[in-house]
């Protein structure tokens, strides 16, 4: 795939300034092309990353637009909710404010959430296309990201750009998730992947090119950009 770079850094704590000039530089190209940037988070060791990077870069903060790669359909105060965590690990940190963020509906089935998800991106992006300019990416133990995961019907959607799932393998089952058609017309997508027990999976991906959910990220007209560091690049 001739958009994708692998970018093989020392060690958890070189990847985390690495993808800091990674948002750094793209968040400013955006905010100077088009006045705006649209970012897609995920949640689990992308938290840890992001909170001790982003404090760390110099951009116009008043001009992001934060929305999430996926999403557990779950109160906002659980342990379990993305924003929820970003609300209370990152916010405290950055000058961005909690209405730069794009949330699925509270108390809502997963397909409504999904719905109303969709609406909320349309309206942000003032146009049925959702191009983010960056999609910062996790890859589960089984090589699923987003809430993709192997084998699910979903990984074929092709009409939805945000889909529901309620028997996501992963608990909790409820969840909303981009799906393909929203993920590979990004601008640019960063794995940041450290430590060993993400090296086999790795090396499935990128050196085995299996068919694994994270190894079917490939904008279009995008980069996706793969950080990993020693531990994880252990086989490549």
């Amino acid at each position: 795939m001739p958009n994708l770079t692998v970018i093989k850094v020392k060690d958890e704590q070189e990847l985390i300034n690495k993808l800091a000039s990674y948002i750094e530089k793209i968040s400013n190209d955006a905010i100077e092309n088009q006045r705006k940037f649209f970012i897609g988070l995920s949640g689990g060791s992308v938290v840890k990353y992001l909170v001790e990077s982003l404090p760390k870069i110099n951009t116009k903060w008043s001009e992001w637009v934060l929305a999430f790669c996926d999403e557990r359909v779950v109160p906002e105060d659980s342990d379990d909710s993305t924003f929820g965590t970003y609300k209370r690990e990152l916010l405290p940190k950055v000058t961005l404010k909690e209405e730069q963020f794009i949330v699925i509906k509270q108390g809502v089935s997963a397909e409504e959430a999904a719905k109303d998800y969709t609406e909320k991106l349309r309206k942000a992006f003032s146009s049925d296309e959702f191009k983010f300019d960056l999609l910062l990416l996790g890859m589960g133990p089984d090589g699923h990201t987003c809430s993709l995961f192997p084998g699910h019907a979903l990984l074929n959607e092709t009409q939805l750009k945000v889909a529901s799932i309620t028997d996501s393998p992963k608990p909790p089952p409820q969840r909303v998730t981009l799906t393909y058609p929203v993920i590979n017309n990004a601008r640019n997508c960063i794995f940041a992947i450290s430590g060993a027990g993400k090296a086999d999976m790795i090396k499935r991906v990128l050196k085995d090119k299996e068919d694994l959910p994270a190894g079917r990220v490939g904008p279009l007209d995008g980069r996706v950009h793969w950080i990993v560091d020693e531990a994880a690049a252990l086989h490549l």
